[in-house]
């Protein structure tokens, strides 16, 4: 299965102040979700932000904050996005039955919203370069479980340019140059 830019969302999981500094990879990850909320921005696919208890952890990334309308961004308690009924409605009311998942930390939330997603209905796909943990291994081991419960495993170029579909238009002119 493709990701279809008519069918698609976008979640971005607790990439907070306190939290991405300890995480493997941090400047990848950090990339990898200001390119999809970038993109997703342009090519008007709604977009939802969570944060993990950030009166703790802190407020989302600024470079990342940025690019998303405040009320896009929704503070939570529980790991699993799911499990907080205002995300949950946000998602579900986006009227979108694929979830493009990114953020931190790959074995703890990002892992127990998409088993989440995956578990309602939802096509899953999980941005390998846009995840981290603290330890590689434990990112590695989410997306081996993820892969098995039925998520698919993609990259955030991936992701984009099949958002777009096609080149020559001035949507691919704009994206591409987020990628070289």
């Amino acid at each position: 299965m493709l990701v279809d830019r008519a069918r698609s969302q976008l979640l971005i999981v607790d990439v907070q102040e306190r939290l991405l500094p300890a995480m493997a990879a941090s400047e990848q990850v950090l990339h990898g979700c200001t390119l999809l909320a970038t993109a997703a921005t342009r090519l008007d696919i709604p977009i939802t932000v969570s944060e993990q208890y950030p009166k703790g952890l802190g407020p989302t990334v600024s470079a990342l904050a940025e690019l998303v309308p405040e009320n896009r961004v929704l503070a939570k308690l529980d790991f699993s996005c799911m499990s907080d009924p205002a995300i949950r409605d946000r998602l579900d009311t986006a009227g979108r039955d694929q979830v493009v998942v990114a953020g931190i930390e790959s074995h703890v939330c990002v892992l127990m919203t998409a088993m989440e997603l995956v578990d309602a209905g939802r096509e899953v796909f999980v941005v390998a370069d846009a995840v981290s943990s603290r330890q590689p291994s434990s990112a590695d081991l989410a997306l081996d479980r993820l892969r098995a419960a039925g998520a698919s495993v993609v990259n955030a170029e991936m992701v984009l340019f099949e958002w777009l579909g096609r080149a020559g238009s001035e949507e691919f002119k704009e994206i591409s140059k987020l990628i070289k």
